[in-house]
């Protein structure tokens, strides 16, 4: 609850930093307050309070929102030449520490009127960032995209909420599951077609095929900085509140639902990393990634298993570090070459080996290379999911993955193996500390896999 109360408190100062006239101070005072945020979360583990029956702050939340925290931290040091336009700097400023506080919501909800003002909180700050390049009519499709089919998604969220509720009399998931757990012969239809409307409301937010269809063009469309943030904070918290409802309020019945993951699962593999082979836009290339790994992170939601906590948090963890490595070097080579296209990485490893370096970590993770965060996030998600037996999706998953490797090491062979004229890309300061941050955790996170592991 600390949390949520910083950052809601945070966004408010934002806003009247333009009344008293302390725009200047804003950067600063933000990075602040999300390590002070980080600490005091931190003093919540071990307590497991539930708060007026709405939110429960337990080492699942508690660990969730740090790693939002640490990701949000590296995100404001990737954008701060976002924040410069004088006349929106408040705004995107506060538009960002509210979304945050939405994915804090979605993180540590008991209650399903908590789950859908959680995702509007974070959603409508996300609708208005990616349509903030206000000239830019890409910029503008985007937003206009990711509005209509968010209002879509939670037109099937609420109406499965509705019925939901209608069966079990309740909004509180511990009620939900006692219903479940009371009633298992004569539960209601109605409560069954609530299941499966939500789980098409979360698989629209996490971008999960065959509800995809929106994210390539949104990701393309948006400031790289925004979609940085869409791929990362926002996939980690919607898969946050996807398992904690499936895993928990409703797996007494997942004979209802565990077959439509399956095939979710497998068409989100199989689609997202075959289209990305196609892609010649690196940021278009980099979005039908994130969908493949909406996949991977099914596997944990669909084993069930008290290893899915564990092994969903360890992949959003590494897959955010690794995300926000990626978007970090392409939005330096774009900006230096007004390019997005995979041959803007030519010749790089000569001309930039910092970006270089960084950008082969970040890729050789996201692909699942050892001894790379991403190698143990994929191990721990195929292990989690071929304990509950669902060998076959393995297979699949590894099938993809092999794919994956293929469009990833196009741009590690477009930066070492391919000649440019272009000179050295200047690069300041706060995206080198970020640069840095990002190849150490990888590193890290790859030979000290426990660390995270273990937490939960």
């Amino acid at each position: 609850m600390k949390a949520l109360i910083l950052l809601s408190s945070l966004g408010v100062i934002t806003l009247l930093a333009e009344i008293f006239s302390f725009k200047k101070l804003l950067y600063p005072l933000v990075l602040l307050g999300l390590i002070a945020t980080f600490v005091f979360n931190l003093s919540d583990w071990n307590t497991n309070m539930t708060y007026f029956k709405m939110m429960r702050f337990d080492n699942y939340a508690v660990a969730f929102t740090s790693v939002i925290l640490v990701v949000a931290f590296l995100w404001f040091l990737m954008s701060e030449s976002y924040f410069k336009e004088e006349t929106s700097l408040t705004d995107h400023y506060a538009l960002i520490l509210f979304a945050l506080a939405g994915s804090v919501i979605m993180v540590s909800y008991t209650n399903m009127a908590m789950l859908f003002l959680g995702i509007e909180i974070l959603s409508i700050p996300m609708y208005i960032l990616a349509g903030s390049k206000k000239n830019d009519l890409n910029s503008n499709e985007a937003a206009f995209k990711y509005l209509i089919m968010g209002a879509f998604a939670t037109g099937f969220l609420l109406f499965g909420i509705a019925l939901i509720y209608g069966a079990s009399g309740s909004f509180d998931l511990a009620e939900i599951k006692d219903y479940i757990t009371l009633h298992p012969a004569n539960i209601e239809p109605i409560f069954y077609t609530g299941i499966l409307l939500m789980l098409i409301g979360l698989a629209f937010k996490v971008s999960a095929a065959p509800f995809h269809f929106w994210a390539p063009d949104v990701y393309q469309g948006s400031p790289t900085v925004i979609t940085a943030f869409m791929a990362t904070i926002v996939k980690t918290a919607a898969f946050a509140a996807f398992l904690r409802l499936f895993n928990n309020c409703f797996a007494s019945v997942s004979v209802v639902w565990v077959n439509i993951v399956w095939v979710m699962a497998a068409l989100t593999l199989l689609i997202g990393n075959i289209t990305a082979v196609m892609q010649s836009n690196t940021k278009r290339m980099l979005a039908y990634s994130s969908v493949a790994h909406a996949g991977y992170m099914l596997l944990a939601l669909l084993a069930g298993n008290s290893y899915s906590s564990n092994a969903i948090l360890f992949y959003a963890a590494a897959y955010s570090i690794g995300s926000i490595g990626t978007f970090c070097v392409l939005f330096i080579v774009a900006g230096a070459k007004g390019n997005e296209d995979v041959e803007s990485f030519n010749g790089l490893g000569k001309s930039n080996p910092l970006l270089a370096f960084v950008m082969t970590a970040a890729l050789l993770s996201l692909a699942g290379i050892p001894p790379t965060a991403g190698f143990f996030a994929k191990y721990y998600i195929f292990t989690a999911a071929f304990q509950s037996g669902y060998t076959g999706l393995v297979l699949v998953a590894l099938l993809a993955s092999l794919v994956g490797v293929y469009y990833y090491f196009r741009i590690i062979i477009a930066m070492y193996f391919k000649e440019s004229n272009t000179e050295t890309i200047p690069v300041q300061l706060n995206h080198k500390l970020l640069l840095i941050a990002v190849a150490a955790a990888i590193i890290l996170l790859g030979l000290c896999p426990d660390f995270i592991i273990r937490l939960l």
